[in-house]
């Protein structure tokens, strides 16, 4: 089976890489200089030319603040390629994996961890545009699978543990906002549980919108002070704050786990815990050095 693989130069697209490696289907990897998916034609035709079975897309545009200050093309690449994805997999008789974020929820709405038929409501053009993606797979028709998640990290390109392991190695002292609390997740985990799918074929009959983040629950502090103490940082004085003291265009969530009840359930697995996960890329970041 051929597997076309979006955004492969991202983290996650990078992680699926490392997981393809175990398979015998053939996995296609394109990034943008191989594939512009937000030219409906080109994406059909590399659908089709490559009898592509299986769309991963994991290109987005992630730059939640930059997004306010770019609507348009934040929407170009959230929404209407996702739909020149979706029509070009339902053409060739597929089925699309897609991944999606928690901030389509928007605001706080509690402290119980949200499910995937919660009212959805962004308060930011990166959510708004997200969730516009999602609605283009559900106009589209396509077979699809959608994976909202959350606090994305890795041992590749920028995110917060990278840049926490820089700043409390060169900070005598740092502020993290307290107030906002997620659950982090290991790129690699999200790949896998993607690839275990597709693999086991465990795609065909369960269409839908998943929930995937490893598990417990942080805050931005918490999450810190864990990569300090895993990078043997301790001597960076962390101290917890408001989100007010970083201001912002966008309202972050103040609550943002996600229930992973349904995909537990649907495929039968367990999901890491958070500070497990983090010490496995620790130690993986820890071996490039050496």
């Amino acid at each position: 089976m051929n597997i076309l693989v979006t955004g492969a130069n991202g983290q996650l697209g990078t992680c699926m890489r490392n997981a393809s490696a175990r398979s015998n289907d053939t996995y296609i990897f394109t990034d943008v200089a191989e594939l512009d998916i937000t030219d409906a034609d080109a994406v059909a035709r590399a659908v089709a030319d490559n009898d592509i079975k299986i769309v991963v897309n994991c290109a987005a545009y992630t730059n939640v603040d930059k997004a306010e200050d770019d609507a348009e093309f934040a929407e170009l690449l959230n929404a209407k390629a996702v739909r020149h994805l979706a029509d070009a997999v339902k053409a060739n008789d597929g089925t699309l994996i897609h991944i999606s974020t928690d901030y389509v929820f928007g605001g706080s709405q509690g402290n119980t961890p949200r499910n995937e038929d919660e009212p959805v409501n962004p308060t930011g053009v990166y959510g708004l545009t997200k969730l516009h993606g999602e609605q283009a797979v559900a106009e589209s028709g396509a077979k699809a699978l959608i994976f909202r998640t959350a606090w994305l990290y890795s041992e590749y390109g920028k995110n917060f543990v990278k840049t926490m392991i820089n700043l409390t190695a060169t900070k005598p002292e740092l502020k993290v906002v307290f107030d906002q609390c997620g659950t982090p997740t290991y790129a690699q985990d999200l790949a896998d549980a993607i690839f275990d799918i597709i693999e086991n074929r465990k795609f065909e009959g369960n269409e839908g919108i998943y929930h995937f983040s490893n598990e417990g629950v942080c805050s931005w502090y918490d999450f810190a002070v864990m990569i300090a103490d895993y990078a043997d940082n301790r001597q960076c004085d962390i101290q917890p704050c408001h989100s007010g003291e970083f201001p912002s265009k966008v309202i972050r969530p103040a609550y943002s786990v996600l229930d992973k009840t349904k995909y537990k359930d649907t495929f039968n697995k367990r999901v890491p815990n958070w500070v497990d996960s983090l010490a496995r890329c620790m130690s993986n970041l820890e071996h490039w050095k050496s």
